[in-house]
């Protein structure tokens, strides 16, 4: 839930936004809504928060909402899922439900849609397609976004006053948090660019400081794990035509993924070279061998195998490093073996 404060942008936010936002707990029921639910539905926050909220659901929409339920109490995100709301005096409206889970509850946002069920027949297929989807970047954009960065702007502030060691402790994580969620919404609109058929946006260029981007990367994942080794070997010659910063989203991506499935006591091992007139990138791990029937499904949206309960994420990782690698032309492999797992990443250096 947003932090409610009288002098901060995110307060504002969700008490002028037409969106309804609403904080969920795993129960059902919704521990904080926004003004916006008074408005659209004519309940208030005390009427809204004492029943759960398929008590608000139009009866031919249960089963399909307890579906989403179910799937977000699973770590999936809610994307664009619509059903009918009951009004308070009885009629019903139409929403549009975007949920992104996070330690234990579920943040939504939901914008009325009832007047576009109502002219459906009136828009062509093609219009409808592109009137969503930039609705839907613009939720993730704006609405998600800007309070994020409301929050980390409160968090810095008050960092800057002497603090308690316990006040020191609570900031640190809820800088983390923020850190998660933002990274979170990047994933969800690089997906949703993904999926809605936009593609991976590139800037291509000429790269002549490539290795020193992948450095830092590499020093950034080090920073964030100093219990892991990472060793890393760069023997390319640099010109190779890439989005560096894609690149370095894409390296992030493996490595991350070898720091949380990797056997710790090893090292992951990074390689980047010329092969014929081909840039390769890999990344290696000692850890167990990937199974076959995990193996098949590495690059599908919100497939994560089995996870320890302290891992974060939303499985979306290796799926937009796998769209950054066609993005630019190349493909992104795996293979694994009882010895150690390694992904591959393959491009045309002119391409």
């Amino acid at each position: 839930m947003p932090l409610v404060t009288a002098n901060n942008f995110s307060s504002r936010t969700w008490l002028v936004t037409p969106e309804l936002l609403g904080v969920l707990n795993g129960e059902g029921y919704f521990k904080g809504t926004n003004p916006a639910w008074y408005a659209t539905l004519g309940w208030t926050p005390a009427e809204i928060e004492q029943h759960m909220f398929l008590d608000f659901v139009h009866p031919d929409d249960h089963a399909r909402t307890r579906e989403a339920f179910v799937a977000i109490q699973q770590g999936e995100p809610i994307l664009m899922f619509e059903n009918r709301y009951r009004h308070k005096d009885g009629s019903y409206r139409w929403l549009s439900w975007n949920c992104v889970p996070e330690e234990g509850l579920f943040y939504c946002s939901a914008r009325d849609v009832t007047r576009h069920h109502d002219n459906l027949s009136a828009l062509s297929s093609r219009e409808e397609e592109a009137r969503f989807r930039e609705q839907f970047i613009a939720v993730l954009g704006h609405d998600l976004r800007n309070p994020l960065s409301a929050i980390s702007s409160a968090i810095r502030i008050v960092s800057r006053e002497p603090q308690s060691e316990k006040a020191t402790q609570v900031l640190d994580s809820a800088r983390g948090s923020v850190t998660r969620m933002a990274r979170l919404i990047d994933d969800l609109m690089d997906f949703a660019r993904s999926r809605l058929g936009d593609g991976i946006s590139l800037e291509k260029a000429a790269q002549q400081a490539l290795a020193d981007s992948l450095r830092r990367t590499v020093d950034e994942i080090r920073l964030a794990h100093r219990g892991v080794t990472i060793e890393e070997t760069f023997s390319f010659t640099e010109g190779v035509m890439c989005d560096a910063d894609r690149l370095q989203q894409l390296l992030s991506n493996l490595l991350s993924n070898a720091v949380k499935h990797g056997d710790t006591s090893g090292s992951i091992r990074v390689h980047a070279i010329d092969q014929a007139d081909d840039f390769v990138l890999s990344v290696a791990n000692s850890g167990e061998m990937i199974p076959d029937d995990v193996m098949g499904n590495l690059f599908r949206p919100f497939v994560r195998g089995e996870m320890q309960a302290s891992q974060q994420g939303l499985g979306l990782g290796l799926f937009i490093a796998s769209e950054i690698a066609k993005a630019h032309g190349g493909r992104l492999d795996a293979r694994s073996d009882p010895r150690e797992t390694v992904f591959e990443f393959r491009m045309p250096r002119r391409a």
